[in-house]
């Protein structure tokens, strides 16, 4: 998104309220930050709060990144009641008295570890011949999504508080949804499920020790204390290698040429894209091929 604005770049780690869009999150850490340019590292619902980085400036460069690394999600489940949306927001469609005991809620959890097939939502905005999957299903024309690969890393059962709910922490890579896999639980266990409550607490490097309330980044900004709450924009891209150039080799990457750096140099990156610093300072992303460095986006700070 791009208004006039300040040249101001970085990341913001917002602690998202309930009741928010993402949109609306973004829009209102755009005005306090006075921004030119802003967009986020992945869509929250409104029935969900929690950890929404914002980049600003060119921090919207890494966005990628972000939006690609792993995630981390405490949810919990109501058991007993599917709901058209699988979570809290839709009508119930079907109820069972059945509820899981622990044990077996334990047993189950191996079985959605790793690599495995997902159905995404019907209320998903996965694209369907050119429409929100969301829109047709609030036609009535609600699609049959097709399963499809998703990675869960780890998989923990928090707390039972009561029969007819139970807590949940997941960590998982780009694509999982939530939502499906309560409602998966819900199919296992033979007992229907949706997602009555659900908070991210991690996107990437980026956790709740390093989040802002909207009200206390408001009074930050207030007080024109951008230090306190602005990240680097290369703290996107802690999980790529980082190849260290001189200042003239620096200055023709930024002119959008290629250099040639040589293959017996200590700590020399693998072949692919990495992090280009100089004087200490983010160039930008380039990709090495044997000798060859080429940019690919380059930073300007």
């Amino acid at each position: 998104m791009k208004r006039r604005g300040r040249p101001v770049h970085g990341w913001v780690i917002v602690d998202k309220p309930l009741g928010l869009t993402s949109t609306q999150c973004l829009a209102k850490v755009r005005r306090l930050t006075q921004a030119a340019k802003a967009g986020h590292g992945g869509t929250l619902d409104p029935l969900a709060s929690g950890i929404l980085p914002i980049a600003l400036g060119e921090a919207t460069k890494t966005v990628a990144y972000v939006m690609g690394s792993g995630k981390t999600y405490r949810f919990t489940v109501r058991w007993g009641e599917a709901t058209s949306t699988d979570d809290a927001e839709g009508p119930v469609i079907a109820r069972s008295d059945v509820r899981p005991t622990r044990p077996a809620i334990e047993a189950m959890l191996p079985g959605f570890v790793g690599e495995i097939m997902q159905r995404p939502p019907a209320y998903s905005a996965l694209k369907v011949a050119g429409e929100r999957a969301y829109d047709l299903a609030r036609a009535g024309q609600a699609p049959e999504l097709a399963p499809r690969p998703i990675r869960i890393d780890a998989l923990r059962l928090i707390d039972v508080p009561d029969p007819d709910h139970a807590v949940f922490e997941v960590d998982c890579g780009k694509g999982a949804y939530v939502r499906a896999l309560a409602r998966d639980f819900g199919e296992v266990l033979g007992c229907f499920g949706h997602v009555a409550a659900l908070r991210r607490t991690r996107v990437g490097r980026y956790d709740e020790s390093r989040a802002f309330s909207l009200d206390s980044l408001e009074e930050l900004c207030q007080k024109d204390a951008a230090h306190a709450y602005l990240l680097p924009v290369e703290t996107a891209l802690d999980d790529i290698p980082a190849l260290v150039v001189t200042g003239p080799q620096a200055d023709r990457l930024r002119h959008g040429q290629s250099i040639r750096i040589a293959l017996a140099a200590p700590g020399l990156p693998p072949e692919g894209e990495m992090l280009v610093k100089a004087d200490g300072k983010a160039v930008g992303i380039a990709e090495r091929l044997a000798d060859e460095v080429r940019p690919l986006r380059l930073f300007n700070l």
